[in-house]
């Protein structure tokens, strides 16, 4: 047995724990340069907000009805993700963080001491108990059902957090009641499909037999399948490694000289080769996309994106930077005003064995490799960015986000320690 413990609305259950005034208000968390509304609580969503939308499109309902605004702040979120972390590892031998704010534990050596049930209710409440963060339990024979057993347990107090799914018929009932829209790899392009051969439910899906799956869908929907059948085979941390790492960012005022826009790009490049390396992967594409405010009609428009394959792939933030500046600048043009640039690093591969070629340029990789080494080990020691390359710019330059309604680093910076007044 699985199972997936998930953060109830995490962004916002780490800033009412730092806010308890907040608890059973309407509350909104949003992204970088305080755009979108990315996290809500239950009573936010109740008055129509919903995630993803603009916040300039919902002012007067926040406005109306006094909704909490946080602009995001990850360092915060991340650190109280590893004490959640840290709390479910000393309960369980094996856990796997999936996100931020999700981590599946492996039971299969705990069903003789108690029941599954019985001893993740335990840990759930530890969790609370330790960092006032709510949690959902799904406990399944496979993720996927432990997806959908976390839903339930989410949506449901009855089911006191834990929603076991241990039978057949319990099975079976959980996949009558979902949506299709809610199963885990189940994407836009894979419903639309479904809905063309007249599947409406998960429990019609997992009811074909094998050999129509097979002839309608390839490997990652005939997964999905066993999963909801009951048959683990999906690895996550194999899907982890492999995702596209992309840094994107909409900027605090608009952008024309290519100057400081090439120190967003080196920035974003920055942090994509550290994600990199931090998985112990390489690259072999690097994509830069660029775009002016698409609210502005009054302005020249301007979206341009470019991708150059690199000949041996690469975790060197050098390396990459070098790239992604390049095309930078065979996109750029004189006059628009940027709103928003990205990297994307694709074509993603397990750091060893790692494929040379005979007409590389870089001759002295492992002592590049030595010294990317220890630029991760000093930003991890002293803080991020603590070292970085002098095209990256500083913490003052025009192109960083907007976060007006910022909580401080609570749990990161000393400077920005709780201070309690008696």
């Amino acid at each position: 047995m699985v199972a997936l413990v998930d953060c109830n609305s995490f962004f916002c259950s780490v800033e009412k724990v730092f806010h308890p005034g907040l608890n059973g208000k309407p509350m909104c968390v949003l992204s970088s340069n305080d755009g979108c509304i990315v996290a809500l609580t239950p009573e936010a969503k109740a008055l129509g907000l919903s995630r993803g939308t603009p916040i300039f499109k919902v002012r007067d309902i926040v406005d109306a009805h006094h909704v909490h605004i946080f602009s995001g702040n990850m360092p915060l979120y991340a650190a109280m993700s590893r004490r959640v972390t840290s709390i479910l590892r000393k309960s369980v031998a094996h856990v796997e963080n999936y996100s931020i704010d999700e981590s599946f534990c492996y039971l299969d050596c705990y069903s003789r001491i108690a029941s599954p049930e019985t001893f993740m209710r335990e840990v759930a409440m530890r969790v609370r108990r330790f960092t006032d963060i709510p949690v959902s339990v799904g406990i399944a024979p496979s993720k996927t059902l432990a997806k959908i057993g976390s839903k339930f347990a989410k949506k449901y107090p009855g089911y006191h957090s834990v929603c076991l799914i241990d039978s057949d018929a319990k099975r079976r009932k959980a996949l009558s009641l979902a949506s299709l829209d809610d199963i885990w790899g189940i994407g836009r392009s894979t419903l639309a499909h479904l809905a063309y051969l007249g599947v409406q439910s998960p429990l019609q899906l997992a009811d074909k037999p094998a050999h129509w799956v097979r002839s309608n869908f390839h490997l990652p929907g005939y997964r999905t399948w066993l999963e909801l059948n009951g048959h683990p085979c999906i690895d996550t941390s194999e899907i982890l490694r492999r995702q596209t790492i992309r840094t994107s960012r909409s900027f605090g005022h608009m952008i024309g000289d290519i100057d400081t826009l090439s120190e967003s790009i080196a920035h974003f490049a920055a942090s994509c080769a550290s994600t990199l390396r931090g998985q112990l992967s390489l690259a072999h594409q690097v994509t830069v996309f660029v775009m002016s405010n698409r609210f502005r009609d009054d302005l020249q428009q301007h979206v341009g994106f470019d991708t150059v394959r690199l000949p041996v792939a690469t975790a060197d933030t050098m390396e990459i930077t070098t790239a992604a500046l390049r095309i930078l600048r065979s996109l750029f043009l004189p006059g628009v005003l940027y709103k928003k640039a990205g990297v994307e690093l694709t074509e993603i591969t397990p750091a060893t064995p790692r494929q040379l070629h005979i007409f590389d340029t870089v001759n002295n990789r492992p002592e590049r490799a030595s010294l990317m080494a220890t630029i991760d080990t000093l930003n991890h020691r002293y803080g991020p960015r603590s070292l970085r390359l002098a095209v990256e710019g500083n913490s003052h330059s025009p192109w960083r986000v907007k976060c007006e309604h910022r909580s401080q680093n609570y749990l990161t910076d000393i400077n920005e320690i709780l201070t309690v007044k008696i």
